[in-house]
């Protein structure tokens, strides 16, 4: 071995996929392998290690994780020294089958043990090595951990929490990532002022159930405590809230999220159905009607609000009425971002065992009229904003017209909301990151178009 090959840098490629919370973990790895000397690399052909973060929440995420596994394993025979390492919930819940499955893959890793990437990465050239590393440990990152931000130099994820309490009939999440894990709220602050010393200033708060964090813990921590110390953070401008199930939601809790400025006017709120005898079925201990109560009290106290929903068509046993109720609840409810999946039949979840299984076709058939209406009540809900004046949070110049951007207002969380097309015709200094006022003059059906004032 040559002195240049002992001294050369190692470089890792990186394909996060999957959810926000899968991008958090993606990032701690990257920051490990980096503190320890690696650079990052788009090119596979230059990599010394190829790591997929998969998810394996439903059959269309695993297909999807599995397809990437074997595209990035092809690049083997174009570079020798390329190591595949899988990590994350698809480890997690089929380690044994992967293994043996995927002997093209030299490393597996679970969601409690990504931490120790380094060490296993390096162990890998010893023989005889483990190749699956997937105990449950009960892990979950803290601010002392390097991390490598990847969304944007502006706007960040933090993690406040790992695992979930509920008990869904067709989720697998628990039985992946385990029961609720709150950090100490004295970590997510320091995280978030490391952040905001960084050029951040919108951080989106994740995990399972937002609205449930602290209730494992015995300090007293819980979500309205930590959001009054957050917005306390002077350099952050826009704190976001994603995915809080409506059950949770107090009245203190709005109050607070009516009056603080710095708490964007967005929820993530899951519904999943609008059929109580299909969310009796799926175990989630609420009732249409008081879901429906919490979006109007949400509505009253703050009129502006940008609710995001997830809805499910196809859950076992239901029926064209169920359908029609959940087809009029979408109706009624007019949510500004709603998103509709077919069921996916999960094993090892309890309506994986159900009978009366619904037929593909007519999933299908009822996420196009779910998705149907709406296309409509959300372009109905942008042509509201037709000449008002917004912030705007820039996220990037297109790349062939110099005087256009991409942007985001406060009521569009990044990846999954529809973009706001800045047009600067009076050509001012914009960079990434800045938050200017825009008013908007056009609208599509997810979009917005606005000018630079």
């Amino acid at each position: 071995m040559t002195m240049n090959s002992v001294n050369r840098i190692k470089k890792a490629h990186l394909i996060s996929l999957g959810c926000a919370r899968n991008r958090v973990d993606s990032e701690v790895m990257l920051g490990k392998l980096l503190g320890q000397g690696w650079q990052h690399t788009d090119s596979l052909l230059e990599s010394d290690v190829a790591i997929i973060n998969t998810c394996g929440f439903i059959e269309a995420a695993k297909e999807e994780s599995i397809n990437t596994i074997l595209e990035c394993s092809e690049y083997k025979t174009r570079n020798k020294n390329l190591k595949i390492v899988v990590a994350g919930c698809l480890t997690q819940r089929y380690k044994t089958q992967l293994a043996k499955g995927l002997p093209e893959v030299d490393l597996f890793i679970g969601t409690d043990e990504f931490v120790r990437l380094p060490e296993l990465l390096a162990d890998t050239d010893k023989k005889n090595h483990s190749k699956v590393h997937a105990k449950r440990t009960h892990y979950i990152y803290d601010e002392h951990h390097p991390r490598v931000n990847t969304l944007s130099t502006h706007s960040a994820y933090i993690k406040v929490a790992e695992g979930c309490q509920h008990n869904c009939s067709f989720c697998i999440i628990p039985a992946i990532r385990g029961k609720l894990r709150s950090r100490p709220a004295s970590s997510i602050i320091a995280e978030a002022k490391n952040l905001s010393e960084l050029g951040v200033k919108e951080i989106n708060l994740i995990a399972q159930d937002l609205a449930a964090y602290g209730r494992d813990r015995t300090d007293g921590a819980d979500l309205l405590s930590l959001l009054k110390e957050l917005v306390k953070i002077e350099k952050l401008h826009w704190i976001r809230l994603l995915y809080m199930y409506p059950e949770n939601i107090t009245q203190e809790f709005l109050q607070f999220f009516a009056e603080e400025k710095k708490l964007v006017k967005y929820l993530d709120i899951p519904i999943q159905h609008g059929s109580n005898k299909i969310l009796k079925d799926m175990k989630r201990d609420v009732t249409i009607e008081e879901i429906e109560e919490t979006i109007s009290q949400l509505r009253a106290k703050v009129p502006t609000v940008a609710i995001r929903t997830s809805v499910m068509v196809g859950f076992p046993g239901e029926t064209e009425k169920d359908f029609e109720d959940l087809a009029s609840f979408v109706k009624r409810a007019r949510i500004e971002h709603l998103g509709c999946f077919s069921y996916s039949k999960e094993d090892g979840t309890v309506a994986a065992r159900m009978s009366d299984q619904v037929e593909e076709q007519v999933k299908k058939e009822r996420q196009e009229k779910i998705m149907a209406l709406q296309k409509e009540i959300s372009r109905a809900g942008l042509e509201k904003h037709l000449g008002k004046t917004y912030e705007a949070l820039i996220e990037k110049q297109d790349k062939k017209d110099k005087n256009l951007w991409l942007a985001r207002l406060s009521t569009q969380a990044p990846e999954v909301d529809g973009i706001l097309y800045v047009l600067n015709r009076k050509e001012t200094q914009l960079n990434q990151g800045d938050i200017v006022l825009v008013r908007i003059i056009e609208t599509k059906e997810y979009d917005l178009i606005g000018e630079t004032i």
